[in-house]
């Protein structure tokens, strides 16, 4: 069983789209989906599972739809957290919370404050995130420990680096889902994805079920990880 499964959620324009509905509804629909995988993770034994809410790319959509996805956010948060916290779950987030409005930034707070002795699975939420800008935070906050004599440029190697990352409480993904049919990784865990193992699939993220879950991991379980050692 992989330890920790990332997931790229896409497609709920698209599952909106082709009902003739708004796309703020495919979002809801997402939202469902979500509370699904995480119990789905529970059942499974999956001990971490980070799922890409909103990327730091998002921002160019329209303004109404970057409102209706905030206030779906908003919603899930006032409303999920206490049932996710009586589950067990704790409740972390990614990204750069700066651009994010301060009534949501302390809707954050408090989820990872009240989640915080969680123990049975850690659901992580990428929001405001891109995995290039996360790396030039990190390299900002390197650059200026070694500019205050904190940290000397010899003793920087890849697990050090690792740590000023937003990732830095969790283990690389061990395998990264990516719904929809979609194939590639959208700015998203790209040093952390090193040696990750991907699926693709073709469902749509409002559709997507266990079943869908298990399948990826099952293609997990059936591939062999070598990290770049020769096949035994």
């Amino acid at each position: 069983m992989p330890r920790h499964v990332a997931i790229i959620m896409d497609g709920n324009g698209r599952w909106a789209r082709a009902r003739g509905l708004p796309r703020i509804a495919g979002h809801r629909q997402g939202a469902e989906a979500v509370r699904r995988t995480v119990v789905s993770g529970l059942e499974l034994g999956i001990e971490y599972l980070t799922i890409f809410a909103f990327s730091s790319e998002n921002w160019k959509r329209p303004e109404r739809e970057i409102d209706d996805l905030m206030g779906l956010l908003r919603l899930y948060l006032r409303a999920e957290i206490g049932e996710l916290s009586r589950q067990g779950v704790r409740v972390r987030f990614i990204g750069d919370r700066n651009r994010l409005s301060r009534d949501i930034r302390s809707l954050i707070d408090e989820a990872e404050r009240t989640t915080d002795a969680n123990q049975a699975i850690t659901l992580t939420i990428a929001l405001n995130y891109g995995s290039r800008q996360e790396i030039v935070r990190a390299v900002r906050r390197l650059a200026r420990d070694v500019a205050t004599g904190a940290l000397v440029p010899e003793d920087v190697d890849e697990a050090m680096f690792g740590r000023y990352l937003d990732t830095s409480e969790m283990p690389d993904p061990d395998l990264l889902i990516r719904t929809s049919g979609e194939q590639r990784l959208s700015n998203f865990l790209l040093w952390q994805s090193a040696y990750t193992e991907l699926v693709y699939l073709p469902t749509l993220w409002p559709d997507f079920e266990k079943a869908d879950l298990e399948n990826a991991v099952v293609a997990f379980q059936r591939r062999e990880r070598r990290y770049g050692a020769s096949s035994g």
